[in-house]
């Protein structure tokens, strides 16, 4: 099955990735009201205008080291794009990781932010820590220099019980 991926926009600013069956799933779960941003939770989403997707799998990327190769004689092996399989597969692979590292978290909820800072400040020992975060409080948080990531809530067990 080949996926529909687009560039998607909520109310507040912040682009993501939407993967979708076709565009007509996007439209139903739009209207269904299925559809919220990872960072701020808005439901307010839209589809942003993008490029179309290129089939350029014939073309084939090469390294610098077999470029540096060929200069010196020596022949290079082209190498070809990932099949839908692989990506599939990488996909998988990479919800599988991300998962793990939800479930190896500590879920401090809604005092992430202040929670972040004790660390980043020496006052509280370090380690993982999720949990949740105003649009505003994520961005204090990058401007004193302490690195957050959004995680969508589907990928959060925890938030699905």
């Amino acid at each position: 099955m080949s996926l529909k991926v687009f560039d998607l926009l909520c109310d507040q600013g912040h682009v993501f990735e939407g993967w979708f069956a076709s565009a007509d799933n996007f439209e139903s779960q739009q209207t269904r009201g299925l559809l919220s941003c990872p960072v701020c939770d808005s439901h307010h989403v839209t589809k942003k205008l993008s490029a179309p997707r290129l089939n350029v799998s014939h073309i084939r990327n090469e390294s610098a080291q077999d470029a540096a190769q060929r200069g010196a004689g020596g022949a290079s092996a082209p190498v070809a794009a990932p099949s839908g399989a692989q990506m599939a597969q990488f996909q998988a692979e990479m919800l599988k990781r991300l998962r793990h590292v939800i479930r190896n978290t500590e879920n401090v909820g809604p005092r992430f932010a202040d929670e972040a800072r004790r660390m980043h400040e020496g006052e509280a020992q370090e380690r993982a820590i999720r949990g949740t975060a105003t649009a505003q409080e994520q961005e204090e948080l990058v401007e004193e220099g302490i690195a957050v990531m959004p995680i969508p809530d589907f990928l959060d067990d925890e938030r699905l019980q």
